[in-house]
């Protein structure tokens, strides 16, 4: 790949800065000396790339007083918020390989299950009966909260789960992720500052940054977070929120013990931080785990889930649990960026296909046929040399490290050569420190040619280059 000018470094420089918010308009841009110095370029090339920009019209030159961000609107580049990273290993790009390279490709990198472990019978059932529901709901808009049957639904599961949450304290929304992005609307500003596990869910990191917040990592051990650690940033860097999986815990599969929860809530107390417990893997769990919005009663722990892991990623919608006034306020915020809740039609659709009676059934045969695949799975990488770094009690995720301290990272790229899409460690990983891992979707890996891929790689040396990191 062709290396850029020094004259592009600065320009790129100074753009990135701008689309990820870092620089505003009026902002005044560092001075020449000081930019070069940053950079390692001269002077002249930086006051070259000043006059490139100026005459663009992305910043302008006050006579006396250096060079300032224009007033004219900027785009925001989320790709620009974070690490820069090559682009065929950052988080982005993986999640748009993953959606994009067809249902023939081999996935492990991916975060969903087959198309043919989803309940596709249950599916058109509900289809052709909705075929006969009300006009309304076939041309209406969605309720401000969305769906009636399905929040009742949703309540009753969360008291099944030792948590008291009626059905007017939850909200549906258009995803998961959307419900994630609500409560980051409503609670948090640009230049805030939220915890999360390192590594955690990569997309906890992209939609971070889409909200312009400052991200700070905190190791994850197999029983939660580092506790010290944890405790040191609330008191060094006053976080607003913390955001986290409890449960199967997206990469590494480990789930929060008891004394540890216990402990994050009362440093939470003691903080005034907020929790936001994304619960989105809970249907995969042989026994309810602890769970950090059922010891709190939703005072200061939001919960959000969906069902597109275990339903359908073609139905979106998610809900959000929550104290009645923040739900209040997120429903307004609903009706402000989205007008309504959930399209009807999908709210009755889910409903239908969760309380036909054979819902039960089709997550214990997830469950069982995820303990074969882990097993199978575990036991192929193994040959490899490849090892989990837990147990996970479910779900369908292994955080792996590699051998002899190979770089994810560089067998991923190899790997997309081949077309398999993989997910090396540091798209998890705020602090960039997980170079030696990768997560697999054991439920994706039934075919041979992964495994068969991966081996020729690490045979032809793919990954080696780099030096072991630390582990988690």
């Amino acid at each position: 790949m062709a290396q850029p000018s020094r004259r592009a470094l600065v320009i790129n420089d100074i753009r990135r800065r701008i689309t990820s918010r870092a620089l505003v308009a009026g902002d005044r841009l560092p001075s020449v000396r000081g930019c070069a110095a940053r950079l390692g370029v001269s002077p002249s090339t930086v006051a070259d790339a000043y006059d490139v920009l100026a005459a663009e019209g992305v910043i302008q030159a006050r006579r006396g007083a250096g060079f300032y961000v224009a007033a004219k609107p900027q785009p925001f580049a989320v790709s620009d918020t974070g690490p820069q990273l090559e682009r065929e290993v950052d988080p982005l790009w993986v999640a748009r390989q993953s959606l994009d390279s067809g249902t023939d490709a081999p996935k492990p990198g991916c975060g969903w299950l087959p198309e043919d472990w989803m309940p596709v019978a249950s599916l058109r059932r509900a289809i052709r009966a909705l075929a006969a529901a009300p006009d309304a709901v076939l041309t209406d808009y969605g309720s401000a909260k969305g769906g009636a049957g399905l929040r009742r639904h949703i309540s009753r599961q969360l008291f099944d789960q030792g948590l008291a949450c009626p059905p007017d304290r939850v909200l549906l929304t258009g995803s998961g992720s959307q419900a994630l992005d609500l409560v980051c609307r409503m609670l948090l500003r640009p230049g805030d500052t939220v915890l999360v596990d390192d590594p955690c869910y990569f997309n906890f990191q992209a939609l971070l940054r889409a909200h312009q917040i400052r991200i700070i990592g905190v190791p994850y051990t197999s029983e939660g977070p580092d506790l010290d650690r944890f405790e040191a940033v609330l008191g060094e860097q006053h976080p607003r929120l913390y955001l986290t999986n409890s449960a199967l815990h997206n990469p590494t599969g480990a789930t929060i013990s008891a004394p540890v929860a216990h402990r994050v809530l009362s440093l939470a107390a003691q903080h005034d931080l907020i929790v936001v417990e994304d619960d989105i893997f809970a249907g995969f769990e042989p026994e309810l785990s602890p769970r950090l919005a059922t010891l709190d009663g939703l005072e200061r722990v939001v919960r959000t889930g969906s069902f597109s892991k275990t339903l359908s990623a073609s139905l979106r919608c998610g809900y959000i649990a929550a104290r009645g006034d923040w739900i209040e306020a997120l429903t307004d915020l609903q009706v402000a960026v989205n007008f309504s809740g959930p399209s009807p039609m999908v709210a009755d659709l889910l409903h239908a296909v969760l309380t036909d009676g054979g819902y039960r059934k089709h997550l214990e045969a997830l469950r069982n046929r995820l303990s074969r695949c882990r097993a199978e799975a575990q036991a192929r990488l193994a040959d490899l040399g490849i090892r989990p770094w837990v147990q996970p009690r479910g779900g369908f995720y292994l955080w792996c490290e590699l051998p002899g301290g190979a770089d994810a990272a560089v067998l991923a790229r190899a790997a997309l050569q081949e077309g398999l899409v993989l997910a090396p460690g540091n798209v998890f990983s705020v602090s960039q420190s997980m170079a030696p891992f990768m997560r697999f979707n054991v439920s994706q890996m039934q075919d041979s040619a992964c495994c068969r891929i991966l081996a020729e790689l690490l045979e032809a040396g793919a990954g080696m280059a780099a030096g072991s990191q630390d582990a988690v």
